[in-house]
């Protein structure tokens, strides 16, 4: 049986390289349905390099809502029980859909199914929230109906470049919290997953190649200084409050108050030595951490002419 026409992928957008995008959508199943949430109110830049049809949409988001409440705002255009979120910067293996298929079944206790970078040496595509306790990972994942599913390992989290969704665990639409701008939502999602006691699982024959930090607007070289900013300040905002949500205040700022500290001595170094680049990068780790300790919100945005 073909579970596919059961399946759609989310891609949100902000002001993407255009060929980067073409080229995640081109290595999607012709079968599988695709939303694509531009997070702006320019459609325009799609000009007709896209034709819309019962295959493909595109939306725009009207202002740029991030990662968490951009998805949250395409799983509103789903009508399908399953969603991939994926991020425009991957490009799905040839035999990925072949092999997801078998997954979107019935008898399969799965909330969130991950990916496996095809380069797994540059990045890490699953984990565990307590590593030095050195958690067994569960291998041989079995289906209610006793299906042996070798290729499956039970994990804690997986990367949100690529996550399976199964929309039918959720009571609503609002998948992601809403307070992350950027970072730390895949996790918040799999540790809320973990508290409920259901499955996140990560797939060794889905395969992804990631460019990273391709994406978005940063991969304009005119604008990286911009992008840069915007990864900084959320990087830190988002670890603390990821730790705070989750493990409580004083943790959080246990985990992160290093991290303060050597971000405001290398401010003050990289100021002192004229390096405007450096200084700037830790100037928004230190500001970021910093709202998020006061309870602020995530607030930071680059430049509003890129907005």
């Amino acid at each position: 049986m073909n579970n596919l026409s059961n399946l759609t992928v989310i891609i949100v957008t902000y002001k993407t390289d255009i060929k980067i995008l073409k080229d995640c959508i081109n290595s999607i199943d012709p079968k599988v349905k695709i939303k694509i949430v531009e997070n702006s109110n320019q459609k325009k830049i799609f000009s007709s390099s896209f034709v819309e049809n019962e295959r493909l949409s595109i939306t725009c988001s009207g202002k740029n809502l991030g990662y968490g409440v951009g998805n949250n705002f395409g799983f509103n255009l789903v009508d399908t029980d399953y969603a991939i979120v994926a991020n425009p910067d991957i490009i799905f293996n040839k035999n990925f859909f072949e092999n997801i298929d078998k997954y979107l079944q019935e008898d399969l206790d799965f909330t969130v199914i991950g990916s496996t970078y095809q380069d797994e040496s540059t990045f890490t595509s699953s984990g565990l929230f307590k590593e030095n306790e050195k958690k067994q990972y569960e291998k041989n994942i079995v289906s209610k109906s006793g299906k042996l599913f070798s290729t499956l390992v039970k994990v804690d989290w997986v990367t949100g470049c690529m996550m399976l969704i199964n929309l039918k665990k959720f009571e609503t639409k609002k998948i992601f919290d809403e307070s992350f701008f950027l970072y730390f939502e895949e996790f918040d999602l799999c540790k809320r997953i973990e508290i409920k006691k259901e499955n996140v699982f990560c797939a060794n024959d889905l395969l992804i190649d990631h460019l990273g930090y391709k994406g978005s607007f940063g991969a304009d070289p005119n604008l990286q200084l911009e992008s840069e900013k915007l990864r900084e300040w959320h990087w830190m905002w988002s670890t603390f409050y990821f730790y705070k949500k989750n493990f409580g205040y004083f943790f959080a700022l246990k985990k992160t108050i290093g991290k303060l500290i050597r971000a405001f001595l290398k401010f003050l170094f990289y100021t002192i030595i004229l390096n405007n680049k450096m200084k700037s990068k830790y100037k928004c780790r230190f500001f970021g951490l910093l709202n998020s300790m006061m309870n602020k919100k995530s607030w930071y945005r680059v430049n509003s002419s890129y907005q």
